[in-house]
């Protein structure tokens, strides 16, 4: 199901060239954005980037510095201006970025310049939290649907959403116009319910399971492992005491 574009294009920014000359930067519509090839490791900057621009456009800022941007995305400069020129931005030297504009080129580049329609597949304590986050809607997206398999719950409110029957799940997301979704079921169901959203014209999917889905390769799938994060946090901790405990023995001989 495709999405429907929701903002106007912004405003153009002079860029810098390499010897130091500006320029139009033209316009960052949506659909050129997408055909943009953005590394994965630039692509997971992009959301922090963003994060600080709009705190910066809270604040009332109209220009930042690639170094004032950098350190508030916690990266170096040098890293900030790579990523940031596979959206065709330079900045202005002396002068830096328009961060309205730049939040605009990052949000193009994202998609979140398009209406997602979010559906939740299970209403456990992990979807009723995602159900309920107020974070998503100054994002660009909306969760339009939340489904679960127990009686029990189902036909309760979480916020102003009704629960819906999974046996409903076709039909809802039809009614809805959900053009993604976030599983957060047992492993057990998770292929089943993913088979049942691609079936239904899903092709953007979050998964929570834990468990590899398999889908179509038009198919995008993330999976999110909190367990498997805190294990590498676990590396990195014995890592970082074994250093502690080094240093203080040799400090004692």
């Amino acid at each position: 199901m495709a999405p429907e574009e929701i903002r106007s294009k912004p405003t153009e920014l002079e860029r810098e060239t390499e010897n130091g000359e500006s320029s139009s930067a033209g316009t960052s519509a949506a659909g050129a954005a997408a055909q943009r090839h953005i590394p994965p490791a630039s692509l997971a900057r992009l959301p922090i980037y963003l994060r600080a621009l709009t705190a910066m456009l809270s604040d009332g800022r109209e220009r930042v510095s690639s170094e004032e941007l950098a350190e508030a995305a916690g990266v170096n400069s040098p890293k900030l201006r790579k990523d940031l020129s596979y959206l065709g931005s330079y900045g202005t030297r002396g002068v830096g970025y328009d961060v309205l504009y730049l939040s605009g080129q990052i949000s193009a580049a994202l998609g979140l310049t398009l209406n997602w329609r979010v559906a939740i597949v299970g209403a456990g304590n992990l979807g009723r939290a995602l159900a309920g986050y107020p974070g998503f809607g100054s994002r660009g997206f909306e969760v339009v649907a939340l489904f679960d398999a127990d009686p029990m719950v189902i036909g309760q409110e979480v916020g102003w959403l009704r629960i819906s029957p999974v046996d409903s799940l076709e039909a809802v997301l039809a009614k809805t116009r959900a053009n993604m979704a976030v599983l957060s079921v047992p492993a057990e169901v998770a292929q089943d319910l993913c088979d049942r959203l691609v079936e239904s014209g899903i092709t953007s999917i979050l998964n929570f399971a834990p468990v590899v889905l398999q889908a179509p390769e038009n198919v995008q799938i993330r999976k999110v492992d909190m367990a498997t994060e805190l294990q590498i946090l676990a590396y990195h901790a014995q890592r970082a005491q074994a250093s502690q405990i080094a240093a203080r023995a040799r400090l004692a001989r």
